[in-house]
């Protein structure tokens, strides 16, 4: 999902003149280099051997792609020991959103350098911070726990991972083109650290030195700049259980709930699996060894992650709507009406099989008595495989 292929680090082309210049001070070196995790991938020899200014051009320019500035261009430059960002073909006022994801990450460096002076940072643990994300025309936000370190180190592109790439496609199921699901995957980690995908358990009491930097991201993305208040989802239960330590509301698992990050701001809230929990809840492993057991468990978070992305991908589109209702008719279509087909997506997109393949299975009498029990309860050795 690398997608600047072919562009330039530092530029991208010169748009219309419709559109105005934006330039930002995006700080000192020290600080700059601090906040974009320079340099992202050296140990010796640099996987990309890139300037610290090429390094911010590349991700300013993933920004504005997913936002929609396809003609945009930009150019970062040092003088003195000062970096600026000169951005054309972007709005005016293009620079706000982006100066406020920098300041919220100095309040993320703050809690990581209390973090590490308590004693509790790990030696493979990057600060990271979600560089690249449409900052302007993102259509709904992603709470998640932690990005993988190969994101940062091997991508350098926050939405480059294995987790990201299972709940883009799940998006496409529900009718959001592929070139637009970067819009509606705004990301926000509760915990900024780019570690490996293991460290999940280790990360658990970390939480609370990024307080600062959690809620006041939550507060900044839970609306887009037209002032619109944009739907998030909760993915796994480290997230789900930290929205209710922070804001209040229990959210399970297609659950709703309503934060107000700001006042008089109210953002609907839906809980869901993590993007990879399928792999766990669907592991024979976990049930000695018996498939149909772990078909039956998969069949039934495939249905409820269908049901969680649609949600997503309707709310994000036409954010007025109600939030039960869609969630109703989403539920009914993945679930009921259309649950044939979320079992050949479990069984192409999760046991490999192919088209055929996957709907003579899901044509066999057994997985019909399987299908007939999508709603129901998940088997205890699913809800209790960990979450990434």
């Amino acid at each position: 999902m690398f997608k600047l292929a072919g562009l330039t680090l530092a530029a991208l082309t010169l748009s219309a003149a419709a559109h105005a210049d934006v330039d930002l001070k995006l700080g000192s070196t020290e600080r700059v280099t601090r906040l974009f995790a320079y340099p992202n991938n050296c140990n010796v020899i640099c996987f990309r051997n890139w300037s610290l200014e090429q390094t911010v051009a590349h991700y300013l320019s993933q920004s504005v792609q997913r936002d929609g500035y396809t003609d945009a261009r930009v150019l970062v430059k040092n003088d003195n020991g000062q970096l600026y960002a000169e951005i054309s073909g972007v709005p005016q006022g293009y620079d706000k959103p982006l100066s406020a994801l920098l300041d919220a990450g100095d309040l993320a460096y703050t809690g990581a350098s209390k973090l590490n002076a308590d004693g509790k940072w790990a030696y493979s643990w990057y600060l990271f911070l979600p560089l690249g994300m449409a900052l302007e025309n993102r259509k709904s936000i992603e709470l998640l726990h932690f990005p993988p370190d190969y994101s940062l180190t091997q991508a350098q592109d926050y939405l480059r991972s294995n987790t990201t790439d299972r709940w883009a496609a799940l998006l496409t199921f529900n009718g959001i083109p592929a070139e637009q699901t970067p819009a509606f995957q705004t990301i926000i980690d509760i915990a900024p650290i780019a570690a490996p995908s293991s460290a999940g358990k280790d990360l658990e009491g970390v939480y609370d030195y990024f307080k600062d930097y959690q809620t006041t991201l939550v507060q900044q993305f839970s609306q887009n700049a037209a002032g619109t208040t944009l739907p998030m989802v909760a993915f796994g239960a480290p997230v789900r259980n930290w929205i209710k330590q922070q804001y209040g509301p229990t959210v399970n698992v297609l659950g709703l709930a309503t934060i107000s990050p700001s006042a008089g701001v109210k953002v609907p809230v839906l809980g869901s699996n993590h993007p990879s929990y399928i792999w766990y809840a669907a592991d024979p492993a976990s049930y000695d060894g018996d498939t149909a057991k772990a078909d039956a468990a998969g069949l039934k978070v495939m249905g409820q992650d269908l049901s969680a992305a649609c949600w997503q991908a309707d709310m994000g589109t036409r954010p007025a709507s109600n939030a039960q209702t869609t969630l109703n008719n989403c539920t009914q279509t993945w679930q009921v009406t259309q649950k044939g087909k979320t079992c050949e997506l479990f069984y192409t997109s999760i046991r490999n099989l192919s088209q055929p393949e996957a709907a003579a299975k899901c044509a066999s009498t057994p997985i019909k008595a399987q299908l007939k029990q999508l709603q129901a309860p998940l088997p205890q050795a699913a809800v209790a495989a960990p979450h990434l």
